[in-house]
């Protein structure tokens, strides 16, 4: 498979305290990749790197081949575009209908308007969301606020998704219904994925591969199948949940 993303040492340092500390890995075009890790052991801040919100110390980003660490602005635009993120909170505007939250991307780009509105109604009937173009994020679930943010990432058409924790706040019911979505994008749309969650039932079930984060480097990637197999003290320790073990609970 050729690789869509490929990091390099990536270092990150906040306040002297180093959260990345030559973290490593690729990920293939049209895969779903998971991170998963303690709280504040940098799986997010690897996808802030990745949308150009942080910079590295050191080490090197590229996508699709091409340099996106130190690239020139023209560079880095045109490989942002390719991106689209799914917050943990969604995200929406409070202000804006769900109709005008969707189509909000698409406007800034000056996209016009009957193509707005093919795209912003193909991409909630996609994610479930057909009739509430004119409620308001508050009026929703937070399951379906999810989904509208996805609908808002997906109407940019990106090649590669980013998801932070998108099964966290939701019943165990919608975190399924989530995690579906996240597999049909990758089977409609070819998108590849990266998937930051601490939900090991949701990675084992949208993973092609899962990666671990601890002390701020990549210490195993694999299928959900060889994770499970694993007899790394860190790894087990942190998919069975245990509190005992050589990992320190979270502060």
């Amino acid at each position: 498979m050729n690789e869509k993303i490929e990091i390099i040492g990536l270092r990150k340092s906040f306040s002297g305290k180093e959260v990345l500390c030559g973290a490593s890995f690729a990920v293939n075009t049209g895969e779903i990749f998971s991170i998963i890790g303690q709280s504040g052991s940098g799986k997010s801040v690897i996808l802030k790197h990745l949308i150009g919100l942080l910079k590295p110390d050191s080490g090197e980003i590229f996508v699709d081949n091409i340099k996106y660490t130190g690239a020139e602005e023209s560079t880095r635009i045109d490989i942002g575009y390719k991106f689209g993120v799914l917050f943990q909170g969604a995200a929406l505007f409070d202000s804006m209908n769900i109709f005008d939250n969707v189509a909000f991307g698409l406007r800034r780009i000056k996209t016009p308007e009957k193509e707005v509105r093919e795209t912003v109604t193909e991409m909630l009937e996609q994610v479930g969301l057909r009739g509430v173009d004119d409620k308001y994020p508050h009026e929703l679930s937070g399951g379906m606020q999810k989904r509208a943010g996805l609908a808002r990432s997906l109407a940019l058409k990106p090649e590669i998704m980013l998801y932070d924790e998108p099964t966290t706040g939701v019943d165990p019911i919608t975190a399924g219904a989530v995690d579906d979505l996240i597999i049909r994008m990758r089977d409609s749309f070819g998108v590849t994925s990266v998937v930051v969650t601490h939900n090991m039932d949701s990675a084992y079930k949208v993973s092609d591969r899962i990666a671990m984060l601890f002390e701020g480097k990549i210490i195993f990637s694999g299928s959900p199948d060889e994770i499970k197999k694993s007899d790394n003290h860190y790894i087990r320790q942190f998919i069975e949940g245990r509190a005992d073990g050589p990992i320190r609970a979270s502060d």
